[in-house]
């Protein structure tokens, strides 16, 4: 279950897409490799679509093989893959080249902003996006949200959908834009006033050589550690409290996460703190007994206020792993959930592995096993409080789910 997804990075390959178009035959033996490979390989590939229904829809891909492009089977193999109904079973294009446009989009009640975006166009940077080419988003993100992939609920949905809507080439095949790697950006801002803006796909170099500037949220009480080993996993205290935070944003290993959780509970005692945050949102999975590791280490640590001292915040991109790392700390850890609903959910099918199509090169994904981590089935793990990313404070780089628990914490 490890991370799957959640930048730029998971078009931006070293293929060109494609670079020659296939034969019938060529794609003939494509999909049957797809058929064959999920029916093989998928723990159960026929839990959501009937195997008639499956068989029926790729016969129709197969009618459009000399009259459509390489790129619009493409496509459609991911329209009927979605219909196979879990977040680990998925087309994916890390074995191509493809473009992806200069900036990141976020959902907030129904608009995208632009929540990250190339230096270059930094003036962009919290405007809405309202119109690509002739088409309005609305429109254009109805179109993508039928085809991205590694969608499991509705907060999936919503998230992968913003992650899909700067895949140039996907826009293309869709018929949104008429060049592969070139579009016309119309961008407004809270006065109604309207910027359009040619933009062009970068490739991976491209993107990779590119400075961004982004919106990134946080409080004053937190102050990352300058002698990290990574962005994505370390602790610190909170400033004014016995709190202590842990980012949780990637798994490390599970040798790495031994030894992390021995210093935590270490620290935990040295400091006599009280209160634990574990923030498991931006967290796309990996491994779940790793995630358990810190769990029984955090568990030895008796200063904490084990009653109502723990906090575990979730948002629409806790996946995989995290989420049933979210939902077995509030189980074993009596953690209370804090933020937004998960995009993967507690119960499914989940423990991700892929194969490759033989002509295509198009990797196939799949789930290999079924966890049922909750009793009760819900779409994304529910939080004990709900709270969603307010705009307001997100743009001036305040994280608001953080703020309201360090505030309990104070409190108490």
């Amino acid at each position: 279950m490890k991370k799957i997804v959640i930048t730029l990075g998971l078009f931006l390959v070293s293929l060109i897409l494609f670079s020659q178009e296939l034969s019938k035959a060529a794609w003939l033996e494509d999909l049957d490799a797809y058929k064959m490979g999920l029916e093989q390989n998928h723990i159960n590939v026929y839990h959501t679509i009937n195997k008639a229904e499956f068989e029926k829809e790729l016969q129709s891909i197969e009618a459009l093989l000399e009259s459509r492009s390489d790129l619009e089977i493409a496509i459609e193999l991911m329209r009927l893959t979605r219909k196979i109904g879990d977040g680990h079973t998925a087309i994916s294009f890390r074995n191509q080249q493809t473009h992806n446009y200069p900036f990141e989009l976020k959902n907030f009640e129904g608009k995208w902003k632009v929540i990250r975006v190339d230096e270059m166009y930094s003036y962009l940077l919290g405007k809405e996006l309202v119109k690509i080419n002739d088409y309005s988003i609305n429109k254009v993100a109805k179109k993508v949200e039928q085809v991205a992939q590694f969608v499991e609920n509705e907060y999936s949905r919503k998230t992968r959908t913003s992650q899909y809507l700067n895949f140039s080439e996907l826009l293309y095949g869709l018929g949104i834009t008429n060049k592969k790697t070139a579009a016309s950006f119309t961008f407004t801002d809270e006065t109604g006033l309207l910027q359009t803006k040619t933009l062009h796909g970068l490739s991976q170099d491209e993107y990779n050589n590119h400075v961004f500037r982004e919106l990134k949220i946080a409080v004053p009480e937190i102050k990352t550690p300058g002698n990290i080993k990574t962005q994505d996993f370390w602790y610190a205290p909170i400033a004014g409290t016995d709190g202590l935070y842990i980012h949780f944003e990637s798994y490390p290993t599970f040798e790495e996460m031994m030894t992390i959780g021995e210093e935590i509970v270490g620290h935990i005692f040295e400091a006599n703190i009280r209160q634990l945050v574990i923030d498991m949102r931006n967290n796309g999975g990996g491994d779940l007994y790793t995630g358990l590791v810190l769990a029984y280490a955090l568990n030895l640590a008796d200063p904490v206020d084990w009653e109502s001292g723990v906090y575990v915040l979730s948002d629409n991109v806790t996946f995989s792993a995290a989420t049933s790392n979210t939902v077995l700390y509030r189980e074993l850890l009596n953690a209370k959930i804090v933020g937004e609903p998960s995009g993967s959910n507690p119960t499914g099918y989940q423990d991700m592995d892929s194969f490759e199509l033989p002509n295509s090169k198009l990797v196939v994904c799949y789930s290999k096993r079924f966890f049922n981590i909750q009793e009760t089935r819900t779409a994304g793990v529910q939080p004990d409080v709900l709270l969603n990313y307010d705009w307001d404070s997100f743009s001036q780089n305040n994280d608001n789910i953080l703020r309201w628990v360090i505030d309990r914490i104070k409190a108490k």
